[in-house]
């Protein structure tokens, strides 16, 4: 018996620590499962728990103590920060470049591109909290840039975070500013480019650099770290080109 409960409890130790714990942004929600399957196809033992969020709140969770193993930000910001406050086991390291893009869930003329917000038949635009999110900030700085934001943000709806910015989009606004990874994933491909959404000039606003860190919280740092290389590695990046982003 005494056997017994011994071979469950190594068994029980061995689960434990080949699950590790990600915080991962919201934009790449489109992307991570197919992440997930390629490095499984290596590492089938590890199993990747997923918390997605705004970069802003999964950073203020890191600080309070969440037992997340790795982080994957929207931007580098919020990596450099947690680096500097000594609670990065890594350097921040960029693993994919987002860009912004105009959606609607109806058809729309958008041949006048990011002027379409002055439309008067646009009366809501969905946008993510600049506070927190990144893509959110983008937006900002590209409608500033265009000299729309005056006009444009009276109409504006706060989302917490770029995929509750596509719900909205889909059900209570006209039009909506968000990653365009969200447009590839499989409920998104009805939506047709140029009718249902258009790019944003990457020229209006500072590439969106994500970052990548290994926390130092973390007691499983051998499968931390192989997810790690993983999606800094080649196979990696292939799936984020699919997914709408640019690689360093």
């Amino acid at each position: 018996m005494k056997k017994f409960l011994l071979v469950v409890l190594i068994l029980s130790s061995t689960l434990v620590a080949s699950t590790i714990n990600i915080a991962v942004a919201a934009n790449v929600s489109y992307a991570i499962k197919d992440l997930i399957k390629e490095f499984n196809k290596e590492n089938p033992d590890t199993k990747i728990q997923v918390t997605l969020g705004s970069s802003g709140k999964l950073t203020a969770q890191i600080k309070n103590g969440a037992p997340y193993d790795l982080f994957m930000a929207a931007n580098m910001k919020y990596p450099i920060n947690l680096d500097k406050d000594g609670l990065s086991l890594t350097k921040p390291l960029i693993y994919a470049q987002g860009s912004l893009a105009i959606l609607s869930s109806k058809k729309q003329d958008f041949s006048q591109g990011v002027f379409i917000v002055t439309n008067e038949n646009i009366n809501k635009i969905a946008i993510a909290n600049p506070k927190t999110a990144p893509y959110g900030k983008a937006t900002i700085e590209a409608l500033k840039n265009a000299k729309l934001l005056e006009k444009a943000e009276k109409k504006f709806v706060y989302a917490e975070s770029i995929s509750q910015t596509v719900s909205y989009v889909i059900t209570a606004t006209e039009l909506g500013f968000i990653a365009k990874s969200s447009l590839f994933s499989e409920k998104m491909k009805q939506y047709k480019k140029g009718i249902n959404w258009i790019d944003v000039d990457s020229k209006l606003y500072t590439p969106i650099n994500q970052g990548i860190i290994i926390l130092k919280s973390t007691k499983k740092e051998k499968e931390v770290r192989a997810f790690y290389d993983f999606i800094l590695g080649e196979k990696a990046k292939e799936i984020f080109k699919a997914f709408g982003y640019l690689v360093p």
